[in-house]
């Protein structure tokens, strides 16, 4: 099937050597992660869609983020965060030069070269690919879908479209490009002819109970949101896919 699911911000895995880099405040702790993604959307293999999913935080490496100086920088622009997304400063020991350089090859490499080789097979198969770059959020907006495909360069408006159908379809709210136009992936992969590239940004409380995101831990995915999102995200996805693939 030529969808490509693609989920970059999901992974939690931060190295021993890296964490205790942190400031002692973030080394049990680190915000503004997508929460359980993996979770949520673990039956789209069985919907025979492949899916590419980092298992490493993006404190370690933003795989969202073009490779380009600053390479530490900024969260919203650099591969290495040197402050999260409310300005707070993570370390108390900031990576060398040499130390980033050496993330970047280890964990922002390898990603990227599999999810283009993905890409690549799929384009060989079928000429086209879909490729779906999926996110979660809390702040900035509060509509619950948003859809990004960098105001019509990455995608055409019939996926943009397909999907906006899906979810609105399951009574879901959903905003076009709405701060979240689409992030590095998206645009980066957007550019080739033949890959059609999206974003999806769900909003935190539409699968998460809303009572513990204002904690300082990891929310639990186990509740009745939880299910009740997952049920209606497999019935969004069965309608992309008989509207993309199937009704040719």
């Amino acid at each position: 099937m030529p969808i490509v699911a693609n989920l970059p911000h999901s992974g939690q895995l931060v190295p021993s050597e890296i964490l205790e880099r942190l400031d002692p405040a973030f080394q049990n702790y680190l915000p503004n992660q997508d929460w359980h993604l993996d979770h949520l959307y673990d039956f789209l293999p069985e919907m025979g869609i492949t899916v590419l999913q980092a298992l490493y935080s993006r404190y370690v490496v933003d795989l969202n983020r073009a490779a380009k100086a600053p390479y530490f920088g900024s969260f919203w622009q650099s591969v290495i965060a040197e402050k999260t997304a409310f300005d707070v400063p993570l370390y108390r020991t900031p990576p060398s030069p040499l130390e980033v350089q050496q993330r970047i090859e280890q964990y922002y490499d390898p990603y990227h070269e599999q999810l283009q080789r993905l890409l690549d097979g799929a384009i060989a198969q079928f000429g086209t690919v879909y490729l779906l770059d999926l996110h979660s959020f809390l702040g900035l907006i509060e509509d619950e879908i948003c859809l990004g495909n960098g105001n019509g360069k990455s995608c055409g408006d019939r996926l943009i479209s397909t999907v906006d159908a899906a979810f609105t379809a399951q009574g879901y709210q959903v905003v076009r490009n709405k701060v979240f136009s689409g992030g590095y992936i998206t645009r980066h992969y957007g550019e080739s002819p033949q890959v059609e590239a999206l974003q999806i940004e769900v909003r935190y409380p539409v699968y998460l109970n809303a009572q513990q995101l204002n904690q300082d831990r990891v929310p639990d995915w186990q509740g009745v949101e939880f299910d009740r999102a997952k049920d209606q995200f497999q019935a969004v996805f069965r309608q992309i896919i008989d509207a993309l693939i199937l009704i040719q």
